[in-house]
């Protein structure tokens, strides 16, 4: 599978398991759905921006780092919006976030494929 492809796939999966630990925050539960739907698209977002990186890009370390800081960077995005009684939930939200950014940047690297090379 190429690298955009598995970057794509495993952020929206882990995107939805990172929406679902909102559920250990009893005061979000209500929002739930909406958490989950918003973390799968930050998750897709995330996976074909660390996918681009590992094509052009073919360094295990620097796949980790940049997948990791891309998950950090779209966690904090969100996070920096308050609820609507104004609290943040930047532990809650920074975490998940960046290790589906370090995981999708490991995997995308490592199994990930790069395209054959155009026959003229």
């Amino acid at each position: 599978m190429n690298k955009i492809v598995l970057g794509l796939l495993l952020g929206g999966v882990l995107g939805v398991l990172d929406g679902l630990t909102a559920w250990f925050t009893p005061a979000v539960r209500p929002m739930l759905a909406g958490i989950i739907a918003g973390s799968t698209f930050k998750g897709l977002l995330a996976g074909v921006l660390i996918g681009f990186f590992a094509r052009k890009v073919r360094s295990l370390p620097l796949g980790i780092v940049f997948g990791l800081a891309v998950g950090f960077a779209l966690a904090w995005a969100v996070a920096a919006m308050p609820d609507e009684s104004g609290k943040h939930y930047y532990f809650e939200i920074i975490l998940p976030g960046s290790l589906v950014g370090l995981i999708v940047g490991y995997a995308t690297q490592r199994y990930g494929r790069l395209p054959e090379p155009r026959k003229a």
